[in-house]
């Protein structure tokens, strides 16, 4: 049985863990846990390695893939420990949320896509994938946020597709 965790930020940057985290999040949230939530950074120990190395000793880091993730942990917010779960990619949130990780807001920071079709904000150039995934998710009530750091005002992303005419 895991730690009761209350999850303080759902988030996908495709960088993962980086200075707008360490720097502007983890402060602002006074986060005491990340958790990494990537296939690929669980089944490579150096990317694992670097990930630790670079977070400071007083916050605790997870890293799990995705089904793990699922298995093993449920949203839950108002006690327990201020945590932040960090995606790379839209299409694992998605996954774990059809896997019965149920979260109410999904923040996204930073997504690149080389096959932009729509770009939201400088920091987030999403896909005719990333566009579906996300729409299902809002589809499904979740609120999705554009924004890079605490301070920054939140983008609303349906108030961007329906700028964008989708």
């Amino acid at each position: 049985m895991q730690a009761l965790r209350d999850i303080t930020l759902v988030r996908v940057d495709n960088r993962l863990v980086h200075g707008q985290i360490l720097e502007a999040w983890v402060p602002f949230l006074q986060a005491a846990c990340i958790i990494v939530v990537d296939d690929q950074v669980a089944s490579d120990y150096y990317c694992e390695t670097v990930i630790r190395m670079a977070v400071p000793r007083e916050v605790e880091v997870v890293i799990c893939g995705t089904q793990d993730f699922a298995d093993a942990y449920s949203f839950h917010r108002g006690s327990g420990q201020k945590t932040i779960v960090l995606f790379s990619k839209i299409a694992d949130a998605l996954t774990v949320y059809r896997r019965g990780y149920r979260f109410d807001t999904l923040n996204i920071g930073n997504v690149y896509s080389e096959n932009c079709r729509l770009c939201c904000t400088p920091s987030v150039l999403l896909s005719d994938v990333d566009i579906r995934d996300i729409s299902l998710l809002h589809g499904e009530g979740v609120k999705i946020e554009l924004r890079r750091v605490p301070r920054e005002k939140p983008v609303d992303f349906a108030h961007v597709l329906r700028c964008a005419g989708s």
